[in-house]
């Protein structure tokens, strides 16, 4: 047997893989950080044959939490992803599972690569209503990628989508392939009235080079760009300097930044109730955003989340409190499951890529919603 990670995502240490009943994993840290949670690895030589595989430094991640409840995701062709038994004790996390082919991939989440990152974009220009633009570089020397979709005058709003601050969350990236396809689609009703009156500037792999190297929170120099917002560099952050240098340019009227939470099974939003500029627009706007996406979608609610902070607390270095607060704007944070969702559970699938995309094209609705009432 043997076990690999040396791919475009791939994070794991092999211990001991001699017994395929007592193989042995540890997770690496994030490059240049104390953060751990993700991986992604290739077993091959075990078709046919029991295996169990123990992660024994689960307990001491970045979220142990996230392991409660959750199970791994499996692939034999790295398109359709599905669960296998796994456990979590409270230090390990325990698979098991019996391959069918010689090869197989096991992950935290179905992974986006950049590949896949590549070919979304490029598609995405065929369309006359999108143009790809490079906005700077990665620290890396990568092109940090960008679609504006739809023609700017000065009666449209600009809408801002962005994703993957945190890389180790690909959930987010399926995401945007759904939003992007359906923004595209000039039969659908809804993109075509969208068009007509925003703008959008839509970012969907904000940490590229986090993304490859296989990292949970940060980039390659170790910095967490959710919490860079407030003073980003071109040294250590350029995606969230130019991100930003570029909202003050064009404006923003309305953002949404797409993320995935590793311990609650449900898809969420984060708002924005405790920045300063807070007060009964921005309240009216929250609530008719999430009211009409929870009247359309089954696969979205808010009776579970994280907890609202109180009037004046918002940390003005997150991305959805700076830009709420700097623009005077309805600013979201969007949140998908690793684990799956506990409204609609999927026994066989949990959350999934299909699940993400599906939800990255239902959010179009309530975005048309408020479009009118953005300022």
């Amino acid at each position: 047997m043997n076990i690999s990670s040396n791919f475009d995502g791939g994070k794991i240490e092999v211990i001991d893989a001699a017994n395929p009943q007592n193989i042995q994993l540890s997770i690496p840290n994030d490059t240049n950080s104390e953060f751990f949670q993700w991986f992604h690895f290739r077993l091959m030589g075990a078709m046919e044959e029991s295996v169990k595989m123990r992660i024994t430094n689960a307990g001491k991640a970045s979220y142990p939490e996230g392991y409660e409840g959750y199970q791994t995701v499996a692939s034999y062709d790295r398109e359709n992803w599905f669960r296998v038994p796994s456990n979590y004790d409270g230090k390990e996390l325990i698979i098991e599972h019996t391959p069918l082919y010689n090869s197989v991939y096991y992950a935290y989440f179905a992974p986006y690569t950049y590949d896949q990152h590549l070919n979304l974009v490029h598609q995405a220009q065929m369309s006359p209503e999108c143009e790809l633009v490079s906005i700077g570089k990665t620290v890396e020397g990568k092109d940090i990628d960008m679609l504006i979709v739809g023609e700017a005058d000065e009666t449209k709003k600009s809408i801002w989508v962005i994703a993957r601050q945190h890389p180790g969350e690909p959930m987010a990236e399926w995401f945007m392939q759904g939003l992007i396809d359906r923004l595209l689609d000039q039969d659908d009703p809804v993109s075509r009235s969208l068009l007509n009156k925003a703008v959008f500037y839509l970012v969907p792999n904000m940490n590229i080079d986090g993304s490859i190297a296989g990292n949970l929170r940060v980039n390659t120099k170790g910095f967490n760009y959710n919490r860079e917002w407030a003073e980003p560099s071109i040294e250590n952050s350029p995606e969230v300097f130019h991100v930003r240098n570029l909202m003050d340019e064009y404006g923003c009227d309305l953002n949404l930044d797409i993320h995935g939470d590793e311990t609650l099974p449900y898809n969420f939003i984060s708002g924005i109730e405790g920045i300063p500029s807070f007060d009964e627009r921005l309240k009216k706007l929250t609530e008719k955003f999430i009211g009409s996406w929870i009247d359309l979608c089954p696969d979205f609610q808010d009776t579970h989340s994280y907890p609202k902070n109180e009037p004046g607390t918002g940390n003005l270095a997150i991305c959805s409190k700076h830009i709420g607060e700097r623009y005077k704007c309805l600013s979201l944070t969007i949140e998908m499951p690793f684990k799956d969702n506990n409204d609609l559970p999927d026994p066989e699938y949990g959350w999934s890529p299909e699940r993400s995309i599906l939800l990255g094209e239902s959010v179009l609705q309530p975005i048309y919603q408020v479009v009118n009432h953005l300022r």
